[in-house]
């Protein structure tokens, strides 16, 4: 029988719906005091209008920061650490019971207060070390703060500390338990909590030959915990205290449901209220529920990157141009193609939807693009439901 971490877990769908639109509603009004000028007149009265609220990016957020620093006027509340991540973008962290909401993954790995993390996530800066001892404190397990590197080291720590489970990127357990393999040295995890990294199916197969359960989340520095396995090829669950949105690259608008578009989060943590923050990766919604019992829905984890800014001909196409040019156009969607005819750059232009007019449309490529490029027209469902609204086809190679 499986246990659950908490009752949250296994709720019906409307009960949870009430208890996101409550969360959603006190996060906007945090913000809607607050210095936070990305919501301006942002109101939800059920949770399908949360698509009608600006989207927040990465862009934004450091546009902001360096305005208002720290955090860019968003009200930020109960908060032990300050965490730096590339732009600079500067996050807010907590010691509170579970703050980041690792302990649900971490329970789903079956890691419990009879374990030993050796937590090889680094604690400099980056928030991801102490995402995971967070957790592993919500579980009652004890810590090995490991960090990254210094391999021989983390095997003696690991044999001596009698470490059951690991915390860390996918690729680096395999170099622990080779270098163990090397020094003769025997280890007893038979648990692995990843993150940071591609987990190939040959590379889980690895660590299950040698009895490891391998499991892996889908977190952000910003957001914290928003998916997670509880088991192997039974997709992502969302987490209990985020709202998913699944969006159109470059926009706001929902994606229908099972096509791959960008991940957009809400979360409902009070401290950091982060709405519609777009995390640029791709995934999508997967059908049904987990084989575990758990009623949250799913997404298929990580499925690339939504920001597909493309250099064609020396000029930047953005996602969000490609949006404005369905707008314009009055199409149901496009897909910009970039290719390579000897030496010189192509651009191809599809569109999707009824009663569009080739050349309407091309006068709103070069005013939108600023570029030319060649457009044709497709029937509604025509076009690939892949998430790309910016193909590159160009090949260097040759």
């Amino acid at each position: 029988m499986t246990i659950y971490f908490d009752d949250l877990e296994t709720r019906d769908a409307q009960t949870r719906q009430l208890a996101q639109l409550a969360g959603l509603k006190s996060q906007i009004d945090r913000v809607a005091g607050s210095d936070a000028s990305w919501l301006a007149g942002g109101v939800v009265a059920e949770l399908d209008d949360l698509s009608r609220l600006p989207v927040l990016r990465k862009s934004d957020l450091g546009r902001m920061q360096a305005e208002v620093p720290p955090f860019g006027g968003i009200p930020v509340s109960h908060i032990s650490h300050v965490f730096q991540s590339p732009g600079p973008i500067y996050e807010p962290g907590g010691n509170a019971p579970d703050w980041w909401r690792f302990g649900r993954f971490l329970h789903a790995c079956g890691i419990g207060p009879a374990d030993t993390v050796q937590n090889c996530f680094a604690y400099h800066l980056t928030p991801a070390g102490t995402m995971f001892e967070n957790g592993a404190a919500a579980v009652g397990a004890r810590v090995i703060p490991a960090g990254t590197g210094q391999t021989e080291q983390q095997v003696m720590a690991a044999h001596a500390l009698g470490a059951t489970a690991y915390a860390g990127t996918p690729d680096y357990l395999k170099v622990i338990l080779e270098k163990a393999d090397e020094m003769g040295v025997a280890l007893k995890i038979t648990k692995a909590a990843v993150s940071g990294g591609a987990l190939f199916p040959q590379l889980r197969q690895y660590y299950a030959d040698r009895g490891i359960t391998c499991l892996q989340c889908y977190a952000t520095a910003d957001l914290g915990l928003i998916a997670y396995e509880a088991a192997v090829d039974d997709g992502m669950i969302l987490d209990e205290h985020v709202i998913v949105e699944i969006v159109t690259p470059g926009t706001g608008d929902p994606v229908a449901p099972g096509e791959v578009g960008e991940v957009v989060v809400t979360t409902l943590n009070p401290d950091y209220p982060l709405i519609r923050f777009a995390t640029g990766d791709l995934s999508a919604v997967l059908p049904g529920t987990s084989t575990t019992g758990r009623t949250n829905a799913r997404i298929k984890g990580w499925m690339g990157r939504a920001d597909q800014t493309t250099k064609i001909k020396g000029m930047f196409v953005r996602p969000e141009q490609v949006a404005a040019l369905v707008t314009a156009t009055g199409a149901d969607r496009a897909r910009v193609i970039a290719d390579r005819q000897g030496d010189a750059d192509t651009m191809a232009i599809q569109l999707e939807g009824l009663d569009l007019d080739t050349e309407a449309a091309s006068k709103a490529v070069t005013d939108i693009l600023k570029l030319r490029g060649t457009v044709t027209l497709h029937a509604p469902g025509t076009l690939p439901r892949d998430g790309l609204v910016i193909e590159d086809r160009r090949s260097y190679d040759t």
